[in-house]
């Protein structure tokens, strides 16, 4: 297969092209030539991702062009950059290449329904990035491999040699510039595999939409009655851990559509956080680690080989890819019905938000483009006051439209097919940070399941004066004092005041949406008036 294979249309002519080798292949090639491969305990392999241990947000370029330059919301996130600067890093990627004596081809799809997936060409220098892409993407069959001939979208993986930092629209050694009318990126300066999962997540966000298709940074599950859960949540709040739920088939942990049959993954496996792992607490990820999947940036025994989760001296952002199959409860293919009820995942640091509140469809649009959490920013002695962060539809560094229109497609669907919504605060209750405490995960994990099974459909419910949103008074297994978070403060007043700060805070970032939002969206804004 390799010897009949060449890349020569794009440039490239290197004669030693290892086309989707299997795992223990590249195993093997990675222990040749991946500087630092080593094997775990469990038989996962370990590597290194170099200088850059995350993505790098502020090096990632859209090529303007006048079929797309309407269609991007070009601001922080979305910097335009020339076709000719494009050129210019891709010509520094072909040249790069052309240095090497073998490569790396994986061919497969994103996106699990036939009639939505892409093709995806990934080349690249690293046999890491080979088999990172093998999980993450969906693997074709052999028949699918022959007739892979013109891939939609091309990744050229140059992230080893970096990218001229004096070419214009370049402020650094690194880029990632995603050319949609070429159907082409190029990745330079940077190692990091997770830069081409989320490439390809951001060219789901821009074609996806055109066709119709909501595209969705979230986990979903799916119960014995096909009653579907998606779950939006950053970084803490707790997605990945309530969605992996034993009782329930996980769908997938990141990236979803929702076409009008209903939802389909996007990947082919999971890209999960090591940090702190433990057999007890994630026993399917834990399990997931064996031969096949990918370890990375991680610490481990030079002996035993035995992992260390909790050693942060590389970077907090250690990591697991594996495909979807490594996890026992999973749905193969990973399609399901529409959605019964959307769960916002928010860890609120100021202790105001209820655990459990039920949004209206304005409210839903709302606080989906807000995505808000909040923690405290620990990294400074006596910084002790929470901070809000807020990312657009829980995943704004993806987003090529504007937020306004991901949100009302998901209104849109959400009234069509009858699905509920509801914020979960997994943060502080019963007061602010230094006095608060977080909310218990045996409480969360009660109140999902009373979403699941209806019991929270038709209880008593009070409106919250600032927020608007319905509260639940009771829920099986949850005390009721937890419900209602101003009973819990021993201080009304200064509850009073907190939550008009953080209702504030949500006003001030919404500001950056008013234009190009509609009146219903702008409607669900909290009220702070006469609250000092």
């Amino acid at each position: 297969m390799a010897e009949a294979f060449n890349l020569e249309q794009y440039g490239i002519y290197v004669d030693n092209i290892l086309r989707n080798a299997s795992p223990a292949v590249l195993y093997e090639e990675a222990i040749k030539y991946d500087e630092g491969a080593a094997i775990s305990s469990t038989g996962a392999l370990m590597l290194r991702s170099g200088e850059k241990t995350g993505r790098s947000p502020r090096d990632k370029r859209i090529v303007d062009s006048p079929e797309i330059t309407n269609d991007v919301w070009w601001s922080k996130i979305n910097i335009p950059m020339s076709e000719d600067g494009y050129e210019i890093n891709r010509e520094r990627a072909i040249d790069y290449f052309n240095t090497y004596k073998r490569l790396y081809v994986f061919d497969g799809f994103a996106g699990w329904d036939p009639r939505y997936r892409i093709r995806i060409r990934v080349i690249c220098t690293r046999p890491y990035h080979a088999l990172f892409m093998h999980n993450m993407l969906i693997r074709p069959s052999q028949e699918d491999l022959a007739e892979f001939t013109d891939p939609d979208y091309v990744i050229f993986n140059a992230g080893a040699f970096p990218a001229n930092s004096h070419s214009f629209q370049v402020t650094s050694k690194a880029t990632v510039t995603l050319n949609f009318e070429k159907g082409e990126f190029v990745i330079l300066g940077t190692e990091y595999a997770g830069e081409m999962k989320k490439g390809i997540f951001t060219v789901m966000h821009y074609i996806m939409p055109k066709t119709g298709v909501l595209s969705m940074h979230c986990s979903a599950n799916e119960g014995d009655h096909q009653d579907v859960s998606l779950f939006f949540g950053l970084s803490g709040t707790g997605k990945t851990t309530l969605s992996a739920d034993p009782r329930r088939s996980l769908i997938g942990d990141d990236e979803h559509c929702w076409t009008d049959d209903g939802i389909f993954n996007i990947e082919g496996g999971c890209y999960a956080k090591a940090i702190g792992l433990t057999e007890e607490n994630e026993p399917e990820i834990f399990g997931a680690i064996r031969f096949g999947s990918i370890l990375e940036n991680v610490v481990y025994d030079p002996y035993t080989r035995e992992v260390d989760f909790d050693d942060v001296s590389i970077t907090q952002n250690t990591r697991c890819a594996y495909p979807l199959e490594f996890i026992d409860n999973a749905k193969i293919p990973a399609t399901a019905t529409h959605p019964k009820q959307i769960i916002f995942l928010t860890y609120d640091a100021f202790g105001v938000l209820p655990p459990v509140s039920k949004l209206t469809s304005a409210q839903a649009m709302y606080h989906f483009m807000s995505g808000y959490t909040a923690k405290v920013a620990g990294t400074e002695i006596g910084v002790t006051e929470p901070k809000a962060t807020f990312s657009a539809c829980f995943g704004a560094a993806f987003l090529v439209w504007h937020p306004a229109k991901y949100a009302e497609m998901l209104a849109e669907r959400m009234r069509k097919h009858g699905t509920s919504t509801w914020l979960i605060n997994t943060g502080l209750a019963g007061g602010p940070y230094g006095s608060g405490e977080r909310m218990k995960l045996e409480f969360t994990r009660a109140i999902i399941d009373a979403i699941h099974d209806g019991s929270l459909d038709d209880v008593e419910t009070i409106r919250d004066a600032v927020f608007g949103f319905d509260v639940p008074t009771s829920c099986p297994q949850v005390p009721a004092g937890v419900l209602i978070p101003r009973d819990s403060w021993t201080d009304k007043d200064a509850y009073d005041r907190t939550e008009a700060t953080l209702a504030r805070l949500f006003n001030d970032n919404f500001e950056q949406f008013a234009e190009g939002s509609s009146d219903e969206i702008l409607s669900a804004a909290p009220k702070a008036e006469g609250v000092t």
